[in-house]
């Protein structure tokens, strides 16, 4: 089978995740051919042409129809999702979206009723579900190598969402957008607890603000905080295992992720990440205090921003080729989606059935 062809959109040639991960992503997988990016300019357009060597659109959407893309991955702010995400579909490609999919529980059905509709591959950017140290904690677990799991406890954080926000990330300030502390670095961290642990069946959840004033921008105006930068969840899966989960943006980033699982044998952990969080790095896997080597098979040669994007392009990949479907999709993505609403609109406790 030749090499499926795919396009970025929001792949800046000096900046952001597309960069960071994507990119180096496809470049270092074989059976997937960077052919094309898009940017919002065409200047930025030109400089991502001549960085990546391929041919860039000043228009997502144009990309988003081109008959020379196979997948189309939507790398960009969360509320030009929709639009791109339809092109791509309507036009009859597969569709990598980071995440969060929508703007909202709404948006997010609508496009997953248009995947559905196209009858076409969907990956969804929770990427921790293409870590290969997640795959082997989440055999080790399953495996009963601490025996019946009992509890867990995990810490996540990022640098952002602290007292000061950047131009750039002046759009996460405003709710509507989806696109902030629990939406983003909230549902990372339950899905991968969700993921390793099993669903919790019954949670208390409670959202603050710990900056209630931010400085925007350069000029460092004060105004006030309206969307959430922490969240507690405790809670229960299913198999009876507790859980104790703290998201704090505007942390240090020596130690964004700490998730450690109790069991009547032993104790299981997952430590590291980088600033951005957890998402976005390797991480180290210990079994009762003991680092456990992972063999990470054709991701070992990328760099740590990008082997967990790598696990979902490759398994994305595999899909398409073998006609399965074990690509966490975005029949998912709908399902953290309303539970992160759940959590929002309530403000303090949720219960999910």
């Amino acid at each position: 089978m030749s090499a499926l062809r795919v396009g970025v959109i929001g792949a800046n040639a000096k900046s952001g995740w597309a960069r960071e991960s994507h990119i180096p992503a496809l470049q270092g997988l074989s059976g997937l051919e960077l052919v094309a990016v898009a940017t919002s300019t065409r200047d930025t357009a030109d400089e991502a042409a001549n960085a990546y060597g391929v041919r860039a659109y000043d228009n997502g959407l144009d990309l988003a129809r081109s008959p020379d893309v196979d997948i189309v991955t939507v790398a960009t702010r969360v509320p030009d999702h929709r639009d791109m995400i339809l092109a791509a579909l309507e036009s009859g490609k597969h569709v990598y979206s980071e995440w969060p999919l929508g703007a909202g529980e709404r948006e997010t059905e609508g496009l997953c009723k248009a995947a559905d509709a196209a009858n076409v591959h969907t990956a969804i950017g929770l990427q921790l579900r293409g870590s290969p140290t997640v795959k082997r904690a989440r055999d080790l677990l399953e495996g009963g190598a601490i025996g019946r799991l009992l509890s867990a406890n995990i810490y996540s954080s990022t640098a952002g969402f602290g007292p000061e926000v950047p131009n750039p990330y002046v759009y996460l300030e405003n709710p509507q957008n989806f696109a902030n502390l629990v939406t983003i670095q909230g549902a990372h961290t339950l899905d991968l607890a969700f993921h390793l642990l099993g669903e919790a069946v019954a949670s208390n959840s409670l959202v603050s603000r710990q900056f209630p004033k931010v400085a925007i921008g350069g000029h460092k105006e004060i105004h006030q905080r309206t969307t959430y930068d922490h969240l507690l969840l405790q809670g229960a899966t299913a198999r009876g295992v507790s859980l104790g989960i703290e998201v704090a943006g505007g942390r240090s980033p020596e130690a964004p992720l700490r998730f450690e699982v109790v069991g009547e044998k032993g104790t299981l952990s997952l430590q590291g990440g980088a600033a951005r969080g957890f998402q976005s790095h390797r991480l180290s896997l210990h079994v009762n205090g003991e680092k456990e080597q992972v063999d990470e098979g054709e991701l070992s040669g990328l760099p740590s921003s990008a082997v967990n994007v790598g696990g979902v392009y490759a398994a994305l990949r595999d899909d398409i080729r073998d006609s399965t479907s074990h690509v966490t999709g975005f029949a998912q993505a709908l399902r953290l989606t309303r539970r992160i609403e759940a959590i929002l609109k309530t403000g303090g406790a949720s219960r999910a059935a």
